[in-house]
């Protein structure tokens, strides 16, 4: 999974990002690394791999990842090339989902670039640029379309589901939720990738007082909470410098110091819980001496898909699946004891996977 972090300057984005990528690398597999200056890999925590270990003794735990890249320098005009616009917006067109910053806090030694603090303004600021960025796309493909449309019956089609969702772009809507007529419409469109197509889950950056209570206090919270209801995205509220200081400490001195803050669970927790609520993933688990490992799937995943993310063979050549649930496995403390009890279902092509179910491929190429 790949996540973009957008925002304006100075509402704790870079903070953000920096300290979720420090806090995330605990691996020696996945350390804190920059495959490019603003890409950052983490892991995704998962206490159910970690006891599958500890069961296995297994020589290696891996975990799923994610994979954050920090758009910098997201200003009004970025889809003119207004600071480095353009070329941040085009690192976005690759990404799963935005992670949109939000600036939800009064600080006079943190300057604005707007002057103000204004949530709901912020949020029109980088969905404009957005927009503006993705018009751009769409006036190229038109004129292209445009060409063939007169004598191909499919690509009139594409001409006109584009001229639809241009004018919904020129009124101000994101293209997500756009009603796509027929699956030609829906592969047309899921082609052209477009930056405001993709969901969104807001960070709304609070000060340490209002994150106790999860930011119900808090005016400009609520307005990002109201406005990310409409339009189906996820919102979870961090702050940043708090989170900065978390990704110093190590894992115990992590819970003892969220303890004193009366806080669950640190940001980088929060925005794994949104981003796989968004994007309807979940993870089956794999398990024995040489590794237990968390694969990350869609819900709704079956048998032989699932069995392909670990390698298109098991995919092409799948036979059946052996499958526990991780409960069950921890408990009774081997396969051999879960199958004497019964609780090994023997799956087909048709099994749904499950999210925590331990999954044995059986497969013949």
């Amino acid at each position: 999974m790949k996540l973009g972090i957008v925002g304006l300057p100075n509402v704790g984005k870079s903070t953000l990002f920096n300290s979720l990528t420090r806090a995330g690398a605990q691996s020696a597999n996945y350390p804190f690394c920059t495959i490019d200056p603003n890409v950052g890999i983490v892991e995704v925590p998962d206490e159910r791999i970690r006891l599958l270990g500890e069961l296995y003794h297994t020589k290696k735990v891996t975990p799923a990842v994610i994979e954050f890249v920090d758009i910098a320098g997201l200003v009004k005009g970025a889809s003119k090339g207004e600071g480095l616009g353009n070329q941040f917006l085009a690192n976005i067109r690759e990404v799963d989902a935005i992670v949109h910053v939000v600036r939800c806090f009064e600080d006079g030694n943190v300057i604005h670039v707007d002057g103000s603090v204004d949530p709901m303004r912020d949020i029109e600021t980088i969905n404009l640029e957005l927009i503006f960025s993705d018009l751009e796309i769409l006036e190229r493909r038109i004129a292209k379309t445009a060409k063939g449309a007169r004598m191909d019956k499919a690509q009139e089609r594409e001409l006109q589901m584009l001229n639809r969702l241009k004018e919904r772009l020129e009124n101000g809507d994101m293209a997500i939720g756009f009603p796509c007529e027929g699956e030609e419409e829906a592969a047309a469109f899921a082609a052209l990738n477009l930056l405001t197509a993709k969901p969104v889950i807001y960070a709304a950056n609070v000060s340490e007082d209002d994150l106790a209570n999860d930011g119900a206090d808090n005016e400009g919270v609520q307005k990002v909470r109201d406005y990310a209801a409409k339009t189906g995205s996820e919102v979870f509220v961090i702050c940043a410098r708090i989170e900065e200081e978390i990704s110093e400490l190590d894992e115990e001195e992590r819970q003892m110091f969220l303890d004193d803050l009366n806080v669950k669970e640190s940001g980088l927790e929060k925005l794994i819980r949104a981003s796989y609520s968004l994007l309807g993933l979940m993870s089956f688990l794999t398990a024995g001496e040489d590794e237990c490992r968390a694969w990350t799937i869609r819900k709704g995943t079956k048998a032989p898909q699932a069995a392909g993310k670990i390698h298109s063979d098991f995919e092409r050549g799948f036979i059946k699946a052996e499958v526990v649930n991780y409960r069950d496995l921890l408990s009774l403390g081997s396969l051999a004891a879960a199958r004497e009890k019964g609780l090994v279902g023997i799956e087909g092509k048709d099994y749904v996977v499950q999210d925590g179910d331990v999954i044995l491929f059986r497969f013949n190429v």
